[in-house]
């Protein structure tokens, strides 16, 4: 008998740990700044600020893309705009976010991708100044690029 209660209270024991470490678990990982806009040019389909919101969950990110100056040409249906964006990593090289998500918008109607997904590093410096997002909307590509560099300032992942 001695020996079943020894057996329980180690399994209750290691059930109390389990929970106390999930409890002082770090939280998902952030990127910093958040939110950050940006002055952009799409040719003939228009442009001027847009504000980029990030997410980030360990190594898979999200980037939503709304802009009041760049409006929809046409109704658009939701998830019907094959989106691109791509920015320019610290150090060299690109990081692109990619999807299809978007909510129906009536011609004339702000602007809004996402939630791009990406993968990112812990430590990388994303800019969308010097990059493009490039959407796709029912056979027509639209390139809009930065005109400058976002603000406050490149997002950082942890």
């Amino acid at each position: 008998m001695r020996r079943k209660r020894t057996t329980t209270g180690a399994a209750l024991a290691a059930g109390a740990l389990a929970i106390t470490g999930l409890a002082l678990a770090p939280t998902a990982a952030a990127v910093t700044p958040d939110t950050a806009t940006i002055t952009a040019d799409c040719g003939t389909f228009g442009g001027g600020e847009a504000t980029l919101t990030a997410t980030q969950d360990g190594t898979a990110a999200t980037v939503t893309v709304k802009s009041s100056a760049i409006t929809a040409p046409i109704a658009l249906g939701a998830d019907s705009i094959s989106s691109t964006l791509t920015f320019v990593k610290a150090g060299g090289g690109t990081t692109a976010f990619t999807g299809t998500e978007n909510p129906a918008m009536a011609a004339g109607d702000p602007v809004t991708v996402g939630p791009l997904a990406g993968t990112v590093a812990s430590g990388d410096s994303l800019e969308a100044g010097g990059g493009s997002l490039r959407m796709t909307v029912i056979g027509i590509t639209i390139t809009c690029t930065a005109t400058g560099p976002q603000s406050p300032g490149p997002f950082v992942f942890d």
